[in-house]
């Protein structure tokens, strides 16, 4: 009766409700990088559009290694309210909070050989690499505070509480929109203003974040002596789950990084003008993780709850709108294509450049939705292990697609390798996906009697 009345309580208007908030949330990320890129992309030399590309691409690294710290909050997070323990959801931002910070003061240490290892292996031209350099250096103090946005907002995810994750990140992001035209344009800083637009705001963002449970929560410094905090065995089955998560990262960012390495051979236009592609990109990947998120809050709510009907029924609405989001975005990019690109720049050659290449990214809503759709669930009830073998299997697909294309067709044939990528993401997802749907409930079970 539970799994019942609970099916019938998530309509598609709930579900929109639930996602529209979270996909303005997750929008205004890509959009963030839209603004970075359109920002310098408007000067005279294209250095400063390659040096921020090349910049974000080393921070796209190192946080995206550890972006696992949102998805995972979230689900668990999800799945302790499934169940009606506050105290684990509490449980559930401390613990990952506390790997946060930790990983990001590491990453302020070590910046000198970080920096130096990235260029290394990227290879810019030297203008491009001094601005990346200056991006680099200024927004490296914020990692700390960057990864703990992780977790807030993932936390925040996980309880539905999408009105005040949207507030957070919006309004963080909206900040450091404004910054970057003040920096750039005000004090000509280039590349460098754009970093220091954004460590302010990582910052800004996490001291909301954390006024916020202060005033909502029960949680003050006395919970920190609860032996629950550090207990090991709930501390072990996270690594598992994120260690999957994190393989599964590293192999996307394998893929963008040997992208963008391969792109900045061919040029300062070519590099300019797959910048401005990858982040109409973003932007549309970042409609469908709204969706995904908000299938994810749902599917981990019916695992924590032991509801497979409102499990069936999240699959079907998620599926459809994904499906929907898909057609439209596809129809949005073929028909206005190039005047997307021109709110990135006005520089004649990388228009240029990118007009060519854009029949690509019109593929992308179509190749990519499912897998992108499909993710969520499998986050949601913590299921990484799938996850996981699908990119690694979609990583060997794109280089051996690499290997065979790009000599014969240039930057043609490593867009092909990418959109490729996208669809292997969607068909392996789709292939692991029964045996999810027959073992997620049991495998939930188990975990619940771990933890006791």
């Amino acid at each position: 009766m539970v799994g019942e009345a609970s099916a019938k309580k998530v309509t598609h208007k709930q579900y929109l409700y639930l996602a529209i908030p979270l996909i303005l949330a997750t929008l205004s990320t890509p959009l963030l990088g839209a603004v970075d890129t359109a920002v310098v992309g408007f000067l005279a030399d294209p250095a400063y559009l390659a040096g921020v590309a090349v910049g974000t691409l080393i921070f796209n690294i190192l946080y995206w290694l550890f972006g696992f710290l949102r998805v995972s909050t979230s689900g668990y997070t999800a799945q302790a309210v499934g169940a009606g323990e506050e105290r684990e959801v509490l449980l559930n931002f401390v613990r990952p909070a506390l790997m946060a910070a930790s990983v990001g003061l590491v990453f302020v240490a070590l910046q000198w050989p970080i920096r130096e290892v990235a260029m290394f292996v990227i290879q810019p031209p030297e203008n491009v690499m001094q601005q990346g350099s200056a991006y680099f250096d200024i927004r490296i103090w914020g990692a700390p505070f960057a990864l703990l946005n992780f977790v807030i907002l993932g936390w925040l995810i996980g309880q539905s509480k999408v009105r005040f994750a949207l507030f957070l990140q919006f309004g963080c992001n909206l900040l450091n929109m404004g910054l970057d035209v003040y920096f750039v344009y005000a004090f000509e800083m280039g590349a460098a203003g754009i970093g220091l637009a954004t460590l302010l705001s990582e910052v800004l963002a996490v001291v909301i974040g954390f006024l916020f449970m202060l005033k909502y929560t029960h949680l003050h410094g006395e919970f920190f002596k609860d032996k629950a905090v550090f207990s090991v065995q709930p501390m072990v089955h996270m690594w598992k789950v994120n260690k999957n998560l994190f393989i599964r990262t590293v192999c996307l960012l394998s893929v963008f990084v040997i992208f963008t390495s391969i792109g900045a051979s061919m040029g300062e236009a070519v590099i300019a003008a797959n910048a401005i592609l990858l982040q109409l990109h973003f932007i549309m990947a970042y409609f469908f993780d709204g969706l995904a998120n908000a299938s994810s809050i749902l599917a981990g709510k019916a695992a924590g709850a032991q509801d497979k009907k409102l499990f069936k029924r999240t699959i079907s609405i998620g599926c459809f709108w994904a499906a929907s989001l898909a057609v439209l975005l596809t129809v949005a990019m073929a028909a206005g294509g190039s005047s997307f690109i021109s709110l990135f720049t006005n520089i004649a050659e990388v228009h240029t450049t990118a007009v060519a290449y854009i029949g690509w990214i019109v593929l992308f809503p179509l190749t990519g939705f499912l897998g992108l759709q499909l993710y969520g669930f499998y986050t949601g009830t913590t299921q990484a292990a799938p996850v996981r073998n699908s990119l690694l299997i979609s990583l060997l697909i794109f280089l051996l697609a690499v290997g065979f294309t790009v000599p014969i067709w240039g930057n043609h044939g490593l867009w092909f390798s990418f959109i490729l990528f996208t669809v292997a993401r969607s068909l392996t997802l789709w292939a692991f996906f029964p045996k999810l749907k027959r073992t997620v409930f049991y495998e939930q079970q188990e975990k619940i009697r771990e933890v006791i």
